[in-house]
């Protein structure tokens, strides 16, 4: 497909933008000075790649024609660089088809992270704290800031339920593929046979939501405040500070009692609250999607099994594109760049197959 008439229309939209920016009224409204600032760089960054793309283009093009000199030296030299062009050029060509896409409108926001431990018991609770030490690591090392909202601490060290909120460039673009059932089949600790025990844990990734995108209603909210229960330090058990909050015309249900003071759970609870709520009518338009998209990327379905945590043999499996690492060290750690990419790709194949953009 000829991308030039779309690039064209994005140069125009990019003056559009550039005089914008120039404009001090439009910083009098914070948010809407971000998203225009966004797109221009967005823009910027798109229409860079397409001169870089089209000038390996023409680098190639001269190449293949000085590889046929009859001077040896000069067609070894340009022969040895094609290969390099030629992946240049693919690789550039796929980032500027996904730049083409329409903009999924929550792939800017901060994400919010919801972990729960699930089958196996004190297991599935160590499990479900690994991973949130994996995501944690992951954002400090794309520089993002983690925030932890709110905890169930176990009494094995490990987690039955956390909250985390990440704050960052693209958060919930590189996360939202994190969603859904983790598997992990190790020798716990405790088991003295040495057999092998399969434990699960839950991951929901919600793009967080402001008052603008959900409008919490007060008639249809009930919160209640109680007395602070569990393990969580010095301020816990000692006021009624716990907060929860129950949305009536759903059910849905959000406890909080983390923070030092009401006021603070109570704000954090409608913040947890109007995402979920924000989230499910997201999900809700998802299903006009394809069905083999939904069930690939972006569904959020909790009760899909998307990765396997194999110890025994050092193997992490992404069930959804069959793709396997054998760095599990790594992964816990936080690189799980790869299946970020590999995941992408993948969603960009079918989202280019929707465009009619193959």
């Amino acid at each position: 497909m000829d991308y030039a008439s779309l690039i064209e229309k994005r140069r125009e939209r990019f003056a559009e933008v550039e005089v914008l920016i120039t404009d001090p009224n439009l910083f009098s409204d914070q948010k809407k000075a971000s998203e225009t600032m966004r797109e221009h760089r967005r823009l910027k960054e798109l229409l860079e790649m397409w001169e870089t793309l089209q000038t390996a283009k023409t680098n190639l093009t001269e190449n293949q024609e000085l590889a046929k000199e009859d001077d040896p030296e000069i067609a070894e030299l340009a022969e040895m660089e094609i290969p390099e062009l030629e992946a240049s050029i693919e690789d550039l060509s796929e980032k500027v088809q996904y730049a083409l896409l329409p903009r999924d409108a929550n792939e800017d926001r901060d994400a919010l992270i919801e972990i729960r431990a699930g089958a196996g018991g004190d297991e599935a609770s160590l499990f479900a704290g690994e991973v949130m030490r994996m995501y944690e690591r992951h954002a400090e090392g794309r520089g993002w800031k983690v925030e932890h909202l709110e905890s169930s601490p176990s009494e094995v060290g490990g987690f039955k339920e956390v909250v985390l909120k990440i704050t960052g460039e693209e958060v919930f673009r590189y996360m939202k593929y994190e969603s859904g059932v983790h598997r992990v089949q190790r020798v716990p600790a405790t088991e003295t046979q040495g057999r092998i025990h399969t434990s699960t844990c839950t991951v929901a990734v919600m793009p967080e939501a402001d008052e603008v995108d959900f409008e919490l209603k007060k008639e249809e909210l009930h919160i209640q405040a109680t007395r602070s229960g569990g393990s969580g330090g010095q301020h816990v058990n000692t006021t009624d500070s716990c907060v929860q909050i129950t949305h009536l015309p759903t059910g849905l249900q959000v406890k909080c009692q983390d923070g030092r003071s009401q006021t603070q759970n109570r704000e954090i609870g409608l913040q947890i609250m109007r995402t979920k709520l924000y989230e499910a009518k997201v999900r809700e338009e998802a299903e006009k999607y394809s069905a083999q998209r939904k069930s690939l990327i972006g569904s959020g379905d909790r009760s899909e099994k998307i990765r396997t945590y194999n110890f025994p043999q050092s193997r992490v499996t992404d069930h959804r594109i069959g793709f396997t690492s054998h760095n599990i060290e790594g992964i816990l750690s936080g690189a799980i760049d790869e299946f970020t990419e590999n995941l992408q790709k993948k969603e960009m194949e079918h989202r280019l197959a929707d465009a009619g953009m193959e």
